[in-house]
């Protein structure tokens, strides 16, 4: 009887087995170990059979602070928050995380990749807020690489010579409206947008699947050190 290796999909041998998860956050300060999560929003992407990257689903919750959070005036006059109003239909940190967690779980499997991999504009923040409210509420199992993620900041540096998101969105034709940033939800697909911009365009500039040529190069550069 013989066995049949599982067919690795086209989405896990685009980033080495890795399935890229968009988020965003708008948070009460900039302490992620002390500072209140207010607002979450995950997109997930999909890839058709030429490889092209699309948002598959976006999740998004506004969240109530965590017991004994710090809140930053100056963070809630800047994004315009009121995180005690209850017309924002606030639910638990816990609930908001375990929900985004069972989702990026279940689309990262239907992909055939190994880890989901934080994507957001200016990595850092977002994922260590994603980390610490993982962390609180002891998520033993998260779908998420603790460390690894895809910083559009950069990626819109290189490929649009842009490194704010709404001029970033604007030179790769993607609409942004300003009254609607600082918007967990709105960010994250802007993002979402701008990220899946940049791959599909490496690709149509032939950047990938990864070409290899045997132009003497390599030998060149050994026969110069001889």
């Amino acid at each position: 009887m013989t066995h049949t290796e599982p067919t690795t999909t086209l989405f896990a041998k685009r980033f080495r087995g890795f399935f890229p998860v968009v988020i965003d956050v708008e948070t009460a300060g900039f302490n992620k170990d002390t500072d209140a999560l207010l607002e979450i929003a995950a997109s997930t992407l999909k890839m058709d059979d030429n490889g092209l990257l699309s948002i598959d689903q976006t999740i998004h919750f506004h969240v109530a602070p965590f017991e004994g959070a710090n809140i930053e005036k100056a963070a809630i006059e800047f994004n315009g928050i009121d995180p005690f109003s209850p017309l924002r239909g606030a639910v638990d940190e816990d609930e908001a995380i375990k929900e985004i967690c069972k989702l990026v779980r279940k689309k990262q499997k239907d992909a055939g990749c190994s880890r989901a991999v934080v994507v957001a504009h200016n990595a850092a923040f977002d994922h260590g807020f994603l980390n610490a409210a993982i962390e609180r509420c002891h998520i033993k199992r998260t779908p998420f690489h603790p460390f690894v993620s895809f910083d559009t900041t950069s990626l819109a540096g290189l490929a649009l010579g842009q490194t704010v998101l709404a001029k970033a969105c604007l030179a790769a034709g993607i609409e942004f409206d300003n009254k609607q940033a600082h918007s967990a939800l709105y960010d994250t697909e802007r993002t979402a947008e701008l990220f899946c911009y940049i791959v599909n365009r490496w690709q149509a500039l032939g950047g990938w699947p990864l070409a290899t040529v045997d132009d003497g190069t390599e030998n060149e550069a050994e026969s110069s050190t001889e």
